[in-house]
């Protein structure tokens, strides 16, 4: 089956939805996009959280003062559409706007900006998600807003993540943690992260540099309804050692389970139960089968 990409309001086959490699944002960057996902549902494909992702989106544009040619309203048109156009039960979701101009320079003044939806079938972020993965403290640490801003979601700042990646994967460890310039515990590689300890829900906050994921923000909802105390703080990184459960939030790794962080067992080196009860809340939500916060759902109906 082909499937196609929105390209600047048109349908063009996935294989046809090029750029100059000169382009811009290919050369330096200076992209921005977000991370959505479609579930299949009883009721069809929906999408989760399409108007929270889109708003950050268009903040991000704010962010980094690119002019978008498209209204949030048209992208989340076209977010729909494409879903109904390539036919997919799941998907994750990818717009991005970029400068689409093929000249050397830092200069975007007048550039052109393009934008694109692409709808792609993902289904396991990690291997051996359901076991839980090993994770390693990076010696490389999370930008903040002196350097770049961590709550746009900007391709450029994903260098910083990709080099922590690296150097985990080099290392034998499945992902990356990388911590604040101050040395407090911010995200994973791609991922936010919480942790358990002695029944509360810790994780950090904007203050540590992170990207606030809309996950993350899900993650904290759903505990506050069923009752688990969630705190938001700076958490210093010999606490991961001695958590009882430490999971990874976020559009791709969904729930993810950390089983060790630096060669040390988290708690009995499974996932938890705290983290399996709101891992199973999350998935009974997003599939639909739960109607605890039904409006994050988007039905994409032909």
């Amino acid at each position: 089956m082909k499937q196609y990409i929105w390209f600047d309001g048109e349908f063009v086959e996935f294989e046809k939805a090029k750029v100059h490699v000169l382009t811009h944002s290919l050369q330096y960057g200076s992209g921005i996009f977000e991370g959505i996902r479609a579930y299949q549902t009883d009721k069809g494909p929906a999408i989760f959280r399409l108007d929270d992702h889109l708003k950050r989106f268009f903040n991000s544009a704010k962010i980094y003062s690119i002019k978008m040619p498209f209204s949030e309203g048209e992208i989340r048109k076209a977010i729909i559409e494409t879903m109904i156009k390539n036919k997919l039960e799941e998907a994750y979701i990818r717009p991005f706007a970029f400068y689409n101009d093929a000249n050397i320079g830092l200069d975007v003044t007048g550039k052109k900006v393009s934008v694109i939806v692409a709808t792609v079938p993902l289904k396991t972020y990690f291997k051996n998600k359901d076991k839980g993965i090993s994770c390693k403290i990076s010696s490389w640490h999370r930008i903040n807003s002196l350097i770049l801003p961590p709550m746009a979601k900007a391709s450029g700042n994903y260098i910083n993540s990709i080099i922590a990646s690296l150097e985990a994967k080099g290392s034998g460890a499945d992902e990356a943690i990388l911590t604040s310039v101050e040395g407090y515990v911010a995200e994973g590689a791609a991922e936010n992260i919480f942790m358990v300890k002695d029944g509360l829900l810790i994780t950090p906050s904007r203050e540590a540099d992170i990207l606030l994921g809309i996950t993350r923000d899900s993650i904290i909802k759903i505990a506050q309804n069923l009752g688990i105390e969630t705190i938001e703080r700076n958490i210093h990184k010999e606490e991961l050692y001695t958590c009882d459960e430490l999971f990874f939030a976020g559009t791709a790794a969904e729930i993810t389970p950390i089983k060790s962080v630096d060669g040390r067992v988290i708690g009995e080196g499974k996932p938890g139960p705290i983290t399996k009860t709101i891992s199973d809340k999350y998935f009974d939500i997003v599939h639909g089968r739960d109607i605890l916060f039904k409006d994050w759902l988007t039905y994409v109906k032909n």
